[in-house]
């Protein structure tokens, strides 16, 4: 019954009235679009890596001159890392997930492919599987066997000699999927050249690549059985219980520098500061939203308290008139709280055509997924909410004036 009065009083306040739908669709829009990109930068810092994040540490040195034989040096520094006690396993690697930096690599099925298939990373490195932690589902593990020297393999490159360059390969799930759907891969070949043909011999649940930017591609990558010998860019990577990081860490770089002081170390972190500061813009993009979100709202709610205030005050002989003719607060509450939720509600149907506007713009220019129609109902809801809240208190300072104030004068 209080509708059409409210829209006839509306009528007559349209500027304000206006004002406050606009804030409301604004508030709406923005807080749809933000709560979904939080959910998004959540979903991307829980992205699996596929090893024994708690379990690893990761060093890396750097010598003054370069070793004459870095294989030889490579295979002395593993020896000692072994040593050191409540090691469990060492291994060496050009990379580690989510470590930023990555070695990559063009596929194609066929080596006469002009285009490639895709871009995966190469993870090179001996004792890589049982080191990382990471899963194999089917096939088997490389073996010392497998392995070529990063330049041996160079210069069978340059002459186009196969024989010298490698030829197995493991891959993830996600990649043979992407490769072979819904078949076995088991035996297939891969080409990162013309001439370097790839067989693939087992298979990896998981591993992540170092710049894992695209959720889509994170998984898309391969293990290729190269030796690279100790230098700056290579990382030793060790493998022990979580409670024994700490102490095997210090015990490990101390080894490391009794056989060559002259080493510097440039790298010396747990995979969990790996992970912590590869999502640390993530962190710090939803903390930055959630700010957004709270004085998006905190504003909106105190826009709609001045705006009910505001006309509490203008409507107090009104009110008054209300009173002496019979309505009871709880009328003049019920008014302003209807009031209220009729603005709300044409605010945030305005919001969701303007939040659906806005996310377009986004995925065309930023890559980002559909805006799913949960949040929709979700924003209105709080928004209804918030609104109701925040017009309580005018509305009950209204509910409150004596129908005394209709005899006065003005």
């Amino acid at each position: 019954m209080d509708i059409l009065p409210i829209l006839s009083t509306l009528r007559r306040h349209k500027l304000t009235s206006w004002l406050l739908i606009l804030e409301i669709a604004l508030t709406c829009a923005i807080v749809c679009n933000a709560v979904f990109l939080i959910g998004q930068r959540l979903q991307r810092m829980d992205m699996p890596s596929g090893v024994a994040e708690h379990e690893l540490l990761q060093i890396q040195v750097a010598d003054v001159t370069a070793p004459s034989n870095p294989y030889a040096r490579l295979a002395e520094d593993v020896a000692l890392l072994r040593q050191v006690p409540r090691v469990i396993s060492v291994a060496s690697s050009n990379q580690v997930p989510f470590g930023s930096s990555s070695s990559n690599g063009n596929i194609r099925l066929d080596p006469a492919q002009p285009e490639r298939t895709l871009f995966a990373t190469t993870y090179f490195g001996e004792n890589l599987v049982p080191t990382l932690g990471t899963r194999l589902v089917s096939g088997r593990d490389l073996q010392p066997d497998d392995f070529v020297d990063v330049e041996t393999a160079l210069k069978a490159l340059g002459t186009g000699e196969s024989k010298s360059l490698p030829h197995v390969t493991l891959i993830t799930q996600t990649l043979a999927e992407r490769l072979w759907p819904g078949q076995n891969p088991l035996g297939r070949i891969i080409y990162l050249t013309p001439v370097v043909g790839l067989r693939v011999v087992g298979v990896l649940d998981s591993l992540a690549r170092p710049n894992a930017y695209d959720t889509a591609k994170a998984q898309y990558t391969m293990v290729v059985p190269i030796r690279m010998g100790a230098n700056k860019d290579q990382s030793y990577l060790i493998r022990t219980r979580p409670e024994d990081r700490a102490s095997v860490l210090t015990a490990a770089l101390a080894a490391l520098k009794k056989a060559d002081p002259q080493r510097v170390v440039t790298t010396k972190r747990s995979f969990d500061e790996v992970r912590r500061k590869f999502f640390q813009d993530d962190r710090a993009m939803a903390g930055m939203l959630v700010g957004v979100i709270v004085a998006l709202l905190i504003v909106t709610a105190l826009g709609i308290v001045g705006l009910a205030s505001f006309w509490v005050a203008q409507r107090r002989r009104t009110i008054g008139v209300r009173r002496a003719l019979g309505a009871t607060r709880g009328n003049i509450l019920h008014y302003f709280q209807t009031e209220n939720f009729l603005l709300a509600t044409i605010g945030i149907a305005l919001g969701m055509v303007l939040a659906y506007g806005i996310n377009l713009f986004l995925m065309l220019h930023y890559e980002l997924p559909r805006l799913p129609a949960v949040y929709f109902p979700i924003g209105a809801v709080v928004l209804w909410l918030i609104g109701q809240v925040a017009v309580l208190g005018p509305a009950l300072r209204a509910a409150a004036v004596p129908p005394v104030v209709a005899t006065r004068s003005v």
